[in-house]
């Protein structure tokens, strides 16, 4: 199965470099192009790829709030932010908008393609842990999210209790072990909670716990 790809950067010669990368490869292809945000949500809504490398910083609309509005407007592809810049705040800002992964411009085209494919899967380049850190980092620093409601209202007792062991960094297996539960049930509880609410990977679910409150920033470490 050929991934289809749509490739976000106001430079043409980073977007030529990327498409060269990936059209070299039998099982992804390039399907478009965009030179900012506004025509990277105009071309991914028109050619529905299964990912977007989007560039953080682009005019008239950078590419976090591009890819806040495909989210919001229900495209399925998967964002792969791409950046200069090795900053968390970047990378935090990434995450809640929707992303799925981040890389720096200068990775290895080998590992590009290969972030794409996984991304493309339905799985995240981040660890939970990683996230974790960035969020009781900087949750309490940038603007928070409009309020919803109770965004979690349609989890049940145990599904709220799998989400907030998730944020915590617990993989399903040490999820299985303090409730009591096998493996496949928390599998099983962890996809029902995507499902309901949307999600895309348990990276967003993470996101999503801090931005409703369910997980709150720890203190630092002094």
């Amino acid at each position: 199965m050929t991934v289809r790809v749509v490739i976000a950067d106001d430079q043409e010669l980073i977007r030529a470099g990327l498409r060269t990368v990936l059209d070299a490869r039998p099982d992804l292809s390039v399907v478009g192009e965009a030179a900012d945000g506004v025509e990277a949500v105009a071309v991914a809504t028109r050619t529905r790829p299964d990912v977007v490398l989007m560039d953080v910083r682009m005019p008239r609309r950078d590419g976090i709030a591009a890819t806040r509005d495909l989210v919001a407007a229900g495209n399925p592809a998967k964002v792969v932010m791409l950046t200069t810049f090795d900053l968390d705040e970047h990378v935090y800002a990434a995450l809640r908008a929707g992303a799925s992964a981040f890389l720096l411009k200068d990775t290895r085209p080998a590992d590009l393609a290969e972030a794409v494919r996984v991304v493309a899967r339905g799985e995240a380049l981040l660890a939970p842990t990683v996230t974790r850190r960035l969020l009781d980092r900087y949750a309490d620093r940038l603007p928070a999210p409009p309020p919803t409601g109770d965004a979690l209202a349609v989890l049940t007792a145990r599904e709220r209790e799998v989400l907030t062991l998730t944020a915590r960094a617990l993989s399903n297996a040490e999820i299985a072990a303090r409730l009591h539960l096998s493996t496949a049930t928390v599998k099983t509880h962890v996809s029902a909670v995507l499902t309901k609410l949307g999600l895309r990977d348990r990276i967003q679910a993470v996101v999503l716990a801090y931005d409703t409150g369910l997980v709150r920033p720890e203190p630092p470490v002094r």
